[in-house]
């Protein structure tokens, strides 16, 4: 693991895209500051621009870097949730202005997987999250899911996790307004 958090960080303090292991399915992620590396994220998945894609975090105390307010009730949220929770905030901030939905809001999942956690307190940014899948196909329950036109496309394929055969899923999903109002978009 030591191996693929050293060559990822290189590939991402240079722009690039990386394919990796995360706490939910097999992701596509740069550094969710770096416009021209989420757009080329875009182009890999053939994705329209206007479906922004998620954030990855390692710590909760940075949620406020990001976010202009941070609604009392994500910090709730993320205490009790049992399993992946991403939250939709209002009011995103300091991330690469095509991650930014059309509403200002932004998707983040505060991960306690091994590798990513460790990958991110390495770079000290978010980095994307996006399912290793072109745009309307079948996200990957595991690596050999994943089809070789995403795995050629990006510049770095961490080796960590890819016997893995766990049946993955993706993250809940639910969205905060500024009130702190609350909507579950997937459970």
């Amino acid at each position: 693991m030591h191996n693929d958090i050293k060559r990822a960080l290189e590939v991402l303090h240079t722009g690039g895209i990386i394919l990796y292991p995360t706490d939910t399915i097999w992701g596509i992620g740069c550094d969710a500051t770096n416009e021209q590396a989420v757009e080329r994220i875009y182009q890999i998945k053939k994705r329209e621009d206007s479906k922004s894609m998620l954030v990855l975090m390692e710590n909760i105390n940075f949620l406020s870097r990001y976010v202009e307010e941070v609604p009392e009730i994500a910090y709730d949220l993320i205490e009790v949730s049992d399993k992946p929770l991403t939250i939709i905030y209002p009011g995103a901030k300091n991330l690469a202005k095509n991650l930014i939905a059309r509403d200002g809001s932004v998707g983040i999942r505060l991960t306690n997987e091994d590798f990513t956690r460790q990958l991110i307190q390495r770079f000290r940014k978010p980095i994307v999250s996006t399912s290793a899948n072109l745009s309307g196909t079948t996200s990957p329950v595991s690596f050999d899911d994943i089809g070789s036109e995403i795995r050629d496309a990006v510049d770095y394929v961490v080796e960590y996790r890819q016997n893995d055969l766990t049946s993955a899923t993706p993250s809940s999903i639910i969205k905060l307004g500024v009130g702190g109002e609350i909507e579950i978009l997937r459970q």
